[in-house]
């Protein structure tokens, strides 16, 4: 499994442009993945790769600032980005960061959590550079991106409520709840 270092992450932000905000955005996001990976260490019965979801979160936006005009789905076109640089296993994260293609709900009550959702879910607790509750979020992603369109807007609650108990499963692994990650990641 090919897997960029931080320092190789921090190139391709680099090398695709990525704006500072969607960077900044990019580093609590890899933060929280970090925390979460670490902290189901001896909890879960199968764990995500650390490193794996470091990186994968880095990387979840590569293809943002491009695809911000709305000419590309920056989920696919990230993944696309990482398999020309020879990461596969970081591709499918990015792909899925927005959507997960595989949500089980039966696997998340065994304790078994994979890189694409524990980064998947990270993304769903930060706004800009702020760690929010998936409420919060849910609400900024419809007022941003469900431009009236109840269609639309319907597919975005269904998959926050995935989330959700996503959310609800994985926090039964950990030794903190989720309104205490914000305070997990700052220290406080």
């Amino acid at each position: 499994m090919q897997v960029p270092t931080i320092a190789e992450c921090a190139h391709l932000m680099e090398q695709y442009e990525m704006l500072p905000n969607i960077r900044r955005h990019s580093l609590v996001v890899a933060r929280i993945a970090g925390l979460l990976a670490a902290s189901l260490q001896g909890n879960a019965d199968e764990l995500p790769e650390q490193k794996l979801c470091i990186s994968g979160a880095l990387l979840h936006d590569i293809a943002k600032t491009p695809c911000l005009d709305g000419s590309c789905d920056h989920a696919r076109a990230g993944a696309a980005i990482c398999l020309q640089h020879g990461y596969p296993e970081i591709a499918r994260i990015v792909e899925e960061h927005v959507i997960l293609q595989e949500h089980d709900p039966d696997r998340y009550q065994n304790g078994v959590f994979t890189a694409r959702e524990i980064v998947y879910y990270a993304d769903k607790r930060v706004r800009h550079d702020e760690i929010v509750s998936l409420d919060d979020r849910l609400d900024y992603i419809i007022e941003h991106y469900g431009k009236n369109d109840s269609r639309l807007q319907q597919l975005i609650r269904a998959n926050f409520a995935q989330c959700v108990q996503l959310e609800g499963f994985l926090f039964k692994f950990l030794d903190f709840s989720p309104a205490q990650l914000s305070q997990k990641i700052h220290g406080e």
